[in-house]
């Protein structure tokens, strides 16, 4: 048998009739012992008298399945005199619970006013624990009449946000400049979230820091004690003064991660 049912439903809530769907007589279950059997979570279980498949818990797909495209519950129904079993199928649909979160509130950068046209800065995307349509859709800009977003997909489904300059800045004029970007997902109704930009305006910095290494790969043992180092990245910059500090942090990781790992800001462990 296979069900689908919406995350985050109510407990008591009937997914379907495993007595009428089986061709099973309601009031021989109890006779027989019916049972469901599963290795994971008990989540649902079968009303003898009904023979209704019913929630028992509450079922919270990204807690469940993460990022996983597909998260399906298997389960068994077991009957005896005679002994049958029966394979259960539950498929758990997301729903648009969760709104798209920057990692950080306020994110800074610094800009010097030489900056031409078209020069692009990195920023960090929006994580939505939800998938598909449910998921960071678009991302806009406010406050701004300086720059534009420009937003690309990368192969693994991530989006690459980068601020373009398009419209040159003067110290002279605006030393500051504040805007907050918004980043929507397509559930319905939409959930966004947004985070201010504050950029100052420098008079010169020419070089961006450069990684010793494009790819960083590491092994860790699961039994791996806490604070072992597992690797160290190292990037420098070419200029000098406060224009050549090189500080780290993580532009895309998930929340599994981020509670296993960090990262140095000054030295580049992980």
């Amino acid at each position: 048998l296979s069900y689908s049912v919406s995350e985050e439903m109510r407990p008591g809530s009937i997914v379907g009739n495993i007595a009428k769907d089986l061709g099973l007589e309601v009031g021989k279950l109890i006779n027989r012992k019916a049972r469901i059997d599963t290795e994971d979570q008990q989540y649902c279980d079968i009303d003898l008298k009904t023979g209704n498949f019913v929630i028992r818990e509450r079922i919270d797909r990204e807690e469940l399945c993460g990022e996983k495209v597909s998260c399906t519950l298997k389960y068994e129904l077991v009957l005896e005199n005679p002994l049958e079993v029966h394979r259960i199928s539950l498929l758990i649909q997301d729903i648009n619970d969760n709104s798209p979160i920057f990692p950080k509130e306020t994110m800074k950068l610094d800009i010097s006013e030489n900056a031409v046209k078209g020069a692009r800065y990195y920023l960090n995307e929006a994580h939505d624990a939800d998938i598909g349509k449910n998921s960071v859709q678009q991302y806009s800009l406010h406050n701004n009449e300086h720059f534009v977003l420009s937003v690309k997909e990368s192969n693994d489904g991530s989006k690459n946000v980068e601020l373009v300059l398009d419209k040159e800045l003067d110290r002279e004029a605006e030393q500051n400049v504040h805007l907050v970007m918004v980043a929507v997902d397509g559930g319905n109704p939409q959930r966004s979230g947004t985070a201010a930009i504050q950029i100052t305006v420098l008079d010169a910095n020419d070089n961006a820091p450069v990684f010793e290494q494009a790819v960083y790969k590491a092994d860790v043992p699961e039994n791996a004690a806490l604070g072992t180092v597992v690797l160290t990245v190292s990037a420098s910059d070419a200029d000098e003064g406060v224009n050549g500090d090189v500080i780290y942090e993580f532009s895309r990781i998930s929340d599994k991660a981020k509670k296993v790992f960090t990262l140095d800001s000054k030295t580049g462990e992980i």
